[in-house]
C-alpha cells in the first residue's frame, strides 16, 4: 500500500471513529433530558415509567381542584376522556389555570400512582390544540370544546 493512501485510511478512520464517540457522548448526556409525554390513560395502564421525568397533559376536571390553606400546595384531576390522573404540585399555579381548562404537568410518577408536578403549563390560547389531543378528539376540534366533552363524560 502506498504511503498517500495508507495516511488517507488512518484519516478516515480517525474521522469515523472521533464521530462515533463524539455521538456516543452526545447521546449519553441527553439520555436523562428526555422528557416523554404520556397522556393520563397510558399513565393508568402502566405504560409511563416510573421515577423518571414526564410529561402529562389532558383537562382539569371540575370539582378536583383542592388547595392548601397554609401553603401553595394544590391537588387536581386531569382526564383525557378515559382515565383520571391525580396530580401534586407545590408552587404557584399560571394565571390560566382552571377547572376545566387544558393543562401539561412535568414531574415524577410515584408508586402509588400519584404524579407528583414539578411545573403545570396552562393552555396559552383559545385556538391551539395540541397534537396528542388533537389526536384523542379527532381532527378540527376546538381545544375548548374537547375539554368540555371530556369533562362531561367522566
Amino acid at each position: 500500500m502506498h504511503a498517500v493512501r495508507k495516511q488517507r485510511l488512518f484519516l478516515v478512520l480517525f474521522i469515523v471513529a472521533f464521530a462515533s464517540i463524539a455521538i456516543g457522548l452526545i447521546v449519553f448526556a441527553l439520555r436523562e433530558n428526555i422528557n416523554l409525554f404520556y397522556p393520563p390513560a397510558k399513565i393508568a395502564a402502566g405504560e409511563a415509567p416510573i421515577g423518571k421525568h414526564i410529561r402529562a397533559g389532558g383537562c382539569v376536571l371540575p370539582g378536583t381542584i383542592e388547595r392548601a390553606n397554609d401553603s401553595l400546595d394544590v391537588a387536581f384531576k386531569l382526564t383525557d376522556g378515559q382515565a383520571e390522573l391525580r396530580v401534586f404540585y407545590s408552587g404557584i399555579l399560571p394565571d390560566l389555570f382552571a377547572e376545566g381548562e387544558a393543562a401539561v404537568v412535568s414531574g415524577t410518577l410515584s408508586e402509588a400512582g400519584q404524579f407528583e408536578a414539578t411545573q403545570v403549563l396552562a393552555k396559552h390560547d383559545e385556538n391551539y390544540t395540541p397534537p396528542e389531543i388533537a389526536d384523542m378528539a379527532g381532527d378540527g376540534v376546538q381545544h375548548q370544546a374537547v375539554c368540555e366533552v371530556m369533562s362531561y363524560d367522566s
